[in-house]
C-alpha cells in the first residue's frame, strides 16, 4: 500500500470547524447540495478498563469540495447536526457506522438514518476480511492514505483540536466519500444492493 501514490486530502482552507452563524449558514449551504456526504467521527480513547466512552467527541461531514467539523452539544450546530443526522435524503456514506449509531443515540439524542457502510460494499470486490478506510482507498482509489496512530488516538475532546486532528479528522470524511464516488463509476451495481 504505501508504494501507491499518495492521497491527497483536504487542505485546511476547505476544512470547517462549525462554529459561528456563518459557519452554519456556509455548511447547511454545501450539504444541501448533494444526496451523499462522507461521514466519520472520532471520540477520545479510553486506556483504562472499565472506564464510560464519553465519544463521539467530533462528527465530519465532508463533501466533495469541503469538509464540516461538528463539536456535540455545540448550541450553535447541533441543529443541523440533528438535521444532518437523522435526515433520509442525505445517505452518509462511510466505514463502521453500525458502531457510530448508539454513540449518537447515547451522545447526542439523535438517531443515525439512512447510511451506506462502504466496508461491506468493497468486501463485495471479492475481499473476505473486513475492510477499513485505509485498506478501501488503496483498492478502489489505487492510493495511500496515510493513518497516523498518534493522532487516532489523539485526545477528540482537546478544545481547541490543532490542525493535525483538524486535517486527519476531515480527510477521513473526505476519503470515504472519494471511494464512494469511485464506486458509482466502477460498481454501480453493487451500490443498488445495498
Amino acid at each position: 500500500m504505501r508504494e501507491l501514490p499518495k492521497f491527497e486530502g483536504l487542505p485546511l482552507e476547505r476544512i470547517c470547524l462549525v462554529r459561528s452563524k456563518d459557519d452554519l449558514i456556509f455548511a447547511h449551504e454545501q450539504i444541501s447540495k448533494f444526496s451523499h456526504v462522507g461521514f466519520d467521527t472520532e471520540s477520545k480513547p479510553v486506556f483504562v478498563a472499565n472506564q464510560p466512552k464519553t465519544g463521539p467527541h467530533l462528527l465530519q461531514v465532508s463533501t466533495q469540495y469541503n469538509a464540516f467539523l461538528f463539536l456535540p452539544n455545540h448550541t450553535t450546530s447541533n441543529e443541523l447536526l440533528s438535521e444532518i443526522i437523522q435526515s433520509e435524503n442525505i445517505v452518509k456514506v462511510g466505514f463502521g457506522l453500525k458502531s457510530d449509531r448508539g454513540l449518537i443515540y447515547k451522545k447526542l439524542g439523535f438517531k443515525l438514518r439512512s447510511t451506506l457502510d462502504l466496508s461491506v460494499i468493497v468486501r463485495r470486490l471479492g475481499y473476505r476480511q473486513k475492510v477499513g478506510l485505509q485498506a478501501a482507498v488503496a483498492i478502489v482509489l489505487e492510493q495511500y492514505l496515510q493513518k497516523s496512530k498518534s493522532l487516532t488516538t489523539s485526545n477528540w475532546a482537546r478544545n481547541p483540536l490543532t490542525a493535525r486532528q483538524k486535517l486527519y479528522a476531515a480527510n477521513d470524511a473526505y476519503a470515504s466519500f472519494q471511494v464512494y464516488m469511485k464506486l458509482t463509476e466502477v460498481a454501480k451495481h453493487l451500490l443498488v444492493t445495498a
